[in-house]
């Protein structure tokens, strides 16, 4: 363990990336998760909302010096305004038409290659028309971060928003009416309408609140590594590979799934590094992948799918 000014304990920095790593791809998943149950649709646009809320955050600091902390709400609307738009423009009216799942999925990775283009338009419009010269770079806010303890801000703020959003999620899901409508929308949108549930108000709700947490991700995200027009499709192989463990359908499975994907691919690139050779460090993006693999090969269900009471009382003997 490292040592920090004013002597306090500073955990070593893979373990620290681990944790920042893990909170980004956990709410990254949920959001993802939370698209997936309202159009059983695998979304190959979220990378595109990851990357809304990390360009919000980058514009309004680079030309109207908003700190992206104090910009976080507006980028929370912009992600969700755009995920909206997704639902109601594309997957609505295609679902409406009886496509079947596999061309909203295309219509879906089609968007997401479309809003690379969107950025990649808007970098050049920041560089050349405000002449933000980072634009065209990979670029990164850790310096507009604050740091704590010779730490950075987003060690403290990512794994702070997860369980704030987590333990709020859980309240609406479980203690209020619409959380009940929201579930049983979930589990026979049919019969959810049968009972007097506006599901359509649900989908919107979900979308909207899915891709505001997506957009709050990449400001966070931003923080951490930076972005570029298509940093959203580089991520969204660990988006679904923390989705695809928790569950997929599973909420609460999506915060698991995430937190574990996020932080294996640093602690497991970081100590094979160490332990086998710098070599292994260019394979960190294999890593959700065979996290995918792996869990559709032996539990296809998902964390969320696996009875542990009965797996534990089988290993206990009784």
């Amino acid at each position: 363990m490292l040592i920090g000014c004013h002597g306090i304990p500073v955990l070593p920095p893979y373990i620290i990336s681990a944790i920042v790593y893990g909170s980004l791809f956990a709410l990254m998943s949920v959001s993802l998760t939370l698209t997936y149950i309202t159009t059983k649709v695998p979304n190959f646009a979220q990378g595109a909302l990851v990357t809304a809320g990390l360009y919000t955050g980058f514009a309004l600091l680079s030309i109207n010096k908003i700190n992206p902390y104090e910009s976080l709400p507006l980028s929370f609307l912009v992600g969700g305004v755009v995920a909206l738009g997704i639902y109601l423009v594309v997957l609505r009216p295609l679902s409406r038409r009886g496509a079947p799942v596999i061309s909203l999925m295309i219509a879906t990775l089609a968007v997401d290659i479309i809003f690379v283009g969107v950025f990649g338009i808007y970098s050049d419009y920041l560089y050349q028309v405000k002449k933000v010269y980072d634009a065209k770079l990979f670029f990164a806010l850790t310096g507009a971060d604050f740091s704590l303890f010779g730490v950075n801000g987003v060690v403290y703020t990512a794994p702070i928003a997860l369980a704030l959003i987590t333990a709020s999620l859980y309240l609406v899901l479980t203690r209020t009416r619409f959380g009940l409508a929201m579930r049983a929308t979930v589990e026979n949108p049919n019969l959810a309408k049968v009972v007097g549930v506006n599901t359509e108000v649900i989908y919107v709700t979900s979308w909207f609140v899915a891709g505001g947490l997506a957009a709050i991700a990449g400001v966070f995200y931003s923080f951490w590594q930076g972005g570029e027009p298509d940093i959203g499709s580089v991520l969204l192989i660990s988006m679904f590979a923390g989705s695809i463990l928790g569950g997929l359908k599973s909420i609460y499975g999506a915060v698991i799934g995430g937190l574990v994907v996020g932080s294996s691919e640093i602690v497991v690139t970081t100590l094979g590094a160490q332990y086998i050779g710098p070599w292994v460090t260019p394979y960190e993006p294999g890593i959700p992948l065979l996290v995918m693999v792996i869990t559709l090969l032996v539990i296809p269900g998902g964390i969320t799918s696996v009875n542990w009471r009965r797996l534990l009382s089988r290993g206990n003997g009784s």
